[in-house]
C-alpha cells in the first residue's frame, strides 16, 4: 500500500510555495507545456482525445505509380498494402503538488507561476525526450543503441558525413556545410519528400553555425540571422534549437534531420489538471498529467547526427 504521509520536502508550505488557484494552474501549465515542446511540434500528431482503447492503428501504404491511360481503356487499380503501424498509448506521466490550506491563504501569488511552469516544462520535456529516443529506431535500429544505419557523424578532417561509431569525442567533427549537404543527399536518395523537413540541433551546434559565414546571409537563413539562436532555414530546411537533445555518449549530443513522417505522436490526453482535497493533511492535492503513445512511422525519413556537446 502506498505511503500517504508526505515527506517534508514534498509538501508546499509557506516557505516554498504559492497561492493555489486551480483555474490559473490549468491554463498556465498548458501554456508552459506547449512552450517546452520542440520535437513534438514537428512530427505527425494523431489526436485520440475522447477515443476509447489503448492502441491506434495507422495504415502504412506503399507508394503507387502513375499508369498510362489510353482512350477507352479502364484505369489501373493500385495494389493495396495491408501494412500498418500499431501505436500503444501507454505513456502516462504526472506532476503533483500538495498545497496546505495555510499556504493557499497566505502565500505569495507571484510564486504560483514557478510551479505551473515547472509542471508544464517537466511534462513537455518528457514527451520531447521520448521522441528524441525514437532516433535509436531510425534506419535499421532496434531501439537499443544510437549506432545504426541512420546515425552519422562528421569527419574531423574532411567534414564529410560518415557512419557513427560511438568511438569517443575525438572522432566527432563539428557541424559543417559539407556534412550537412551529405545528409540532405542521403534523404534525397531515399526519396524522402523535400517539404516538411526539419533539422533539430543542440545549442552547441548553433555556435558552430555562427562560425559559418554563408549561414548568416539571407540566402541561407531566409532573411533571419541565427546569431541569436533563433530559428532559421538552411537549404530550405527549417532549423530548430532544442536543449532537450539527448546525450549519445560522453561529450556527444544528438541532432536529428528528418521529415515529419519519421515519427508519430498519439495524444489521448494532452495535459489535464485536477484537484482533490486531502482532509488528513488539511491540504489540496494538485496533479497535472498527460497520456500518449509514440512510434517510428517512416524509419527511412530521419537521420541522427552526432554532434559535440
Amino acid at each position: 500500500m502506498a505511503n500517504l504521509t508526505p515527506a517534508t520536502n514534498n509538501t508546499v508550505t509557506l516557505a516554498n510555495a504559492a497561492t493555489f488557484i486551480p483555474e490559473l494552474w490549468s491554463d498556465e501549465v498548458i501554456a508552459a507545456y506547449k512552450k517546452s515542446l520542440v520535437l513534438a511540434n514537428l512530427v505527425q500528431k494523431m489526436p485520440m482525445t475522447g477515443k476509447k482503447g489503448d492502441t491506434m492503428h495507422i495504415p502504412k501504404p506503399t507508394r503507387g505509380t502513375a499508369s498510362a491511360k489510353a482512350a477507352a481503356d479502364t484505369v489501373t487499380i493500385q495494389q493495396t498494402s495491408n501494412d500498418e503501424l500499431v501505436i500503444t498509448v501507454d505513456q502516462h506521466f504526472e506532476y503533483s503538488r500538495l498545497i496546505e490550506d495555510i499556504t493557499e491563504v497566505q502565500a505569495f501569488d507571484s510564486l504560483r507561476r514557478f510551479y505551473t511552469e515547472d509542471a508544464g516544462y517537466a511534462l513537455g520535456l518528457k514527451v520531447d525526450n521520448d521522441l528524441f529516443g525514437l532516433g535509436k529506431k531510425l534506419g535499421d535500429g532496434d531501439g537499443s543503441s544510437w549506432v545504426h544505419s541512420a546515425a552519422y557523424q562528421f569527419n574531423t578532417t574532411t567534414g564529410a558525413a560518415e557512419a557513427y561509431d560511438a568511438d569517443g569525442t575525438a572522432d566527432i567533427g563539428a557541424f559543417n556545410d559539407k556534412g550537412f549537404r551529405d545528409l540532405i543527399q542521403i534523404l534525397d536518395d531515399a526519396d524522402v519528400p523535400m517539404d516538411s523537413r526539419v533539422l533539430v540541433i543542440p545549442p552547441s551546434a548553433v555556435n558552430e553555425i555562427r562560425g559559418i559565414d554563408r549561414y548568416n546571409s539571407s540566402d541561407f537563413v531566409d532573411g533571419r540571422s541565427v546569431m541569436n539562436g533563433q530559428i532559421g532555414t538552411l537549404y530550405g530546411i527549417d532549423v530548430y534549437v532544442s536543449s532537450n537533445a539527448p546525450v549519445m555518449e560522453t561529450g556527444v549530443k544528438a541532432g536529428i534531420l528528418m521529415h515529419k513522417d519519421a515519427f508519430v505522436l498519439a495524444e489521448q490526453m494532452a495535459v489535464r489538471s485536477q484537484t482533490q482535497y486531502k482532509q488528513e493533511f488539511l491540504a489540496t492535492l494538485y496533479t497535472a498529467d498527460t497520456l500518449y503513445g509514440l512510434e517510428v512511422y517512416r524509419p527511412e525519413a530521419g537521420l541522427v547526427i552526432a554532434l559535440p556537446a
